[in-house]
């Protein structure tokens, strides 16, 4: 496993929605949740029918995700396709629906 060369993008960030962005607007369900550390956009995973995480990074090139619901603690580079030690666990907004 290589190292990341992204790691200067992490940012502490607010999470934008209490649900992935897109899901809540389109009505989709998800299955986890993942926040993006550069810009709060909160996303579902790739296990989720959306993958808005992955689909948002595609559309910013924001590198690093943080596994945010359920809070796992860790982080992704999708550059350099390596997990991330990140230097905080940014805390849940508020309730989180479940959808799964």
């Amino acid at each position: 496993m290589s190292a990341c060369t992204h790691e200067g993008t992490i940012r502490t960030v607010t999470p934008r929605t209490l649900g992935c962005e897109e899901c809540l607007d389109t009505g989709l369900e998800w299955f986890h949740l993942r926040l993006c550390r550069e810009c709060g956009h909160v996303g579902c995973c790739d296990q989720s029918i959306g993958k808005h995480a992955t689909a948002h990074f595609h559309q910013t090139r924001h590198p690093i995700i943080e596994g945010y619901d359920p809070p796992e603690g860790w982080g992704w580079c999708f550059i350099d396709e390596t997990m991330v030690d990140l230097p905080d666990q940014t805390p849940q907004r508020g309730p989180i629906p479940r959808y799964y």
